[in-house]
């Protein structure tokens, strides 16, 4: 991480019909740095990073990557949104297409890149997430594990400067979840800026660099991982971990150790 900001969030006002989902929240992101956003059910996690990526348009504020705004009406939203990758809980591949196809669509056909490169490109990033040899089957013949892995490569090969992970081990069984993760840390320790919404505690306080608790519309914590899991400096805060620590006790796992 450097002291460059590379992803701004400024005055970010959000509302649905009535419902006032952010009421002016601001949020500097600095290059290479990993930032981890948690909160209880509804505070509006998805909504935040679906807003950094101009898939929703606040309604007042700003969102600047590179100092450029963002805006789902702009003119360069195409090119911002390249910029950024994105990975959802649900993978999303087309089923028609194999493995290697559905990674080198995007690049084809939005960026208009030559395929030789790009199928090159595709490849080396298959391999990296040990994904090669499944480079002709379909997503049918996929794990869930391996099926989000391919979203992500997919993403990755648009070559973005800043990654967005909404939940993206939510839907899997747990032993698929850690194949995902590691590959989420390879990614950090090679310096990719990502902001990461998830349930998984262990996981977040391994990986970030910064640790966002959102409540009611505004960031109500933020601080390093060791302090925000050890001294929460809120009350809200502490009883949202209290509730996992709860659910670790029963028996339920609330995350992996990386």
């Amino acid at each position: 991480m450097n002291d460059v900001i590379q992803l701004q969030v400024s005055g970010l006002v959000k509302r649905f019909g009535g419902e006032t989902v952010f009421d002016g929240i601001d949020l500097d992101v600095h290059k290479g740095e990993v930032v981890v956003v948690l909160g209880p059910s509804g505070c509006g996690k998805s909504t935040l990073l679906r807003c950094m990526n101009g898939l929703e348009t606040p309604d007042a504020g700003q969102v600047l990557l590179d100092g450029e705004p963002i805006s789902s009406t702009g003119k360069n939203i195409t090119l911002q949104r390249q910029k950024i990758g994105m990975v959802f809980q649900s993978y999303d591949l087309f089923p028609h297409k194999n493995i290697l196809d559905n990674v080198m669509l995007a690049p084809l056909k939005v960026q208009h890149r030559p395929k030789d490169q790009v199928r090159d490109e595709a490849e080396q990033l298959l391999k990296r997430v040990g994904l090669w040899e499944k480079r002709d089957a379909f997503p049918r013949q996929l794990s869930g594990g391996q099926k989000q892995r391919v979203a992500i490569v997919r993403a990755l090969c648009m070559k973005p400067e800043v990654m967005l992970f909404d939940e993206v081990t939510a839907a899997l069984d747990p032993e698929m979840v850690r194949e995902v993760l590691d590959v989420m840390v390879e990614l950090a320790e090679q310096g990719m800026t990502m902001v990461i919404v998830t349930h998984e505690m262990q996981f977040a306080r391994a990986i970030a660099d910064r640790i966002i608790f959102l409540e009611g519309g505004r960031i109500v914590e933020q601080a390093p991982p060791e302090q925000f899991f050890t001294a929460p400096q809120t009350q809200r805060a502490r009883d949202f971990l209290r509730t996992f620590t709860f659910e670790k006790h029963r028996g339920a796992d609330p995350g992996h150790v990386v």
